[in-house]
């Protein structure tokens, strides 16, 4: 059997309106041009979007990180930015940092996770994508999904997961990577993945199945621009089910809403609010931070579905919790541990005041 691989690609194109969503003729754009240019390409595809991103879920044979797949999505980032010209809109095309495609979307603005795998006699899979947060977003989920028996019972009971996971975790400073080998590496792995803004699990790897299991977007866009230009809005793929977390065990984290940094002008710590793609529109400071996740079945390729699963009122308290710490939050207005720390500030005005007073500043005796 061939294998098929699943890609998710985002990027904010423009706004709609100021940071809160994806105007709808974006969303008309991007279809048609897929619908016109995929056909030898894709298997299956699906655009939709979280807050003011534009995702692109794109199923197909060509394997993780090819070419042609990445300069399509590029391409119909690039057609959508032309509506957004048209209509106006807020930061067009400000998440494509080039002119044109350079061979591969990384490294080039959008954010990209994508994993290849032979489809299992039945293949879910949840798409969890972020807006106003960055990719260390998924460091805690991710530790609670294949790491934490209090959150996934399957490590305790299911023979296929009791010997555990191997986690790739990324520096996303100095471009390094380690995997750390779980549960035995536990404590060393934590050390690392509670250091969000620098550290992210880049991807889980089953040890029974010898199979992908977790991967996600890790960009930097300020890193990469060297300018602020908005949040990472990062992306994750999670494979459920047979050896795999269940899907209610990977949906669990999300229940108790934990802080991310992001929010206004990507330079807040604020909770992550799981939310319906509705409901993703983030206007309160710009926030709070939003997740949406995605179910699908994947059927020789094709997408079956997807299920809208934080639509469930299950998740009403944990909005509500979100709300009740966003408001917490924002009563310390420009103190932290709302405001990031200094070291996060640097692709904001914060540089230039400093330098602006920098000779004002005079010795202690």
């Amino acid at each position: 059997m061939s294998k098929v691989t699943l890609s998710v690609i985002k990027a904010d194109v423009g706004s709609y309106v100021g940071h809160s969503c994806v105007h709808p003729e974006l969303m008309e754009t991007a279809e048609q041009f897929l619908a016109r240019k995929s056909e030898s390409l894709l298997i299956d595809c699906l655009v939709t979007h979280v807050g003011d991103d534009m995702v692109l879920i794109l199923t197909h044979e060509q394997g993780t990180d090819n070419a042609a797949i990445h300069e399509l999505a590029w391409d119909t980032f690039m057609e959508a930015t032309q509506t957004a010209r048209k209509l106006k809109l807020y930061g067009a095309g400000q998440d494509l940092l080039a002119d044109s495609f350079s061979g591969n979307i990384k490294g080039m603005g959008p954010g990209i996770a994508e994993m290849e795998f032979e489809e299992r006699p039945s293949e879910p899979v949840v798409v969890f994508l972020a807006d106003k947060t960055e990719p260390g977003a998924w460091n805690l989920p991710l530790y609670k999904i294949f790491a934490d028996p209090f959150n996934t019972a399957g490590l305790v009971i299911d023979p296929k997961m009791h010997v555990g996971f191997d986690f790739e975790v990324h520096d996303l400073i100095e471009h390094k990577r380690i995997v750390f080998r779980c549960p035995e590496e536990l404590y060393d792995m934590l050390v690392f993945i509670g250091a969000m803004g620098r550290y992210g699990i880049k991807a889980v790897y089953s040890r029974t199945l010898n199979d992908i299991a977790a991967v996600s977007s890790t960009q930097r866009l300020n890193l990469m621009a060297g300018r602020y230009v908005g949040k990472d809005d990062p992306v994750c793929i999670v494979r459920c089910q047979s050896g795999m977390p269940a899907v209610g065990e990977v949906l669990e984290p999300f229940a108790r809403p934990h802080l991310v940094a992001g929010w206004m002008r990507g330079s807040h710590y604020g909770p992550l609010m799981p939310c319906s793609v509705k409901q993703s529109t983030p206007t309160r400071f710009d926030g709070p931070p939003r997740v949406v996740a995605l179910g699908f079945q994947l059927c020789h390729g094709k997408l079956v579905g997807p299920q809208d699963f934080f639509a469930d009122p299950a998740f009403d308290l944990a909005r509500r919790k979100a709300n009740e710490i966003a408001d917490y939050m924002r009563s310390l207005g420009p103190f932290e541990p709302h405001r990031l720390g200094l070291d996060e500030l640097e692709y904001t005005t914060m540089p230039e005041v400093m330098e602006k007073l920098s000779e004002r500043f005079e010795p202690i005796e």
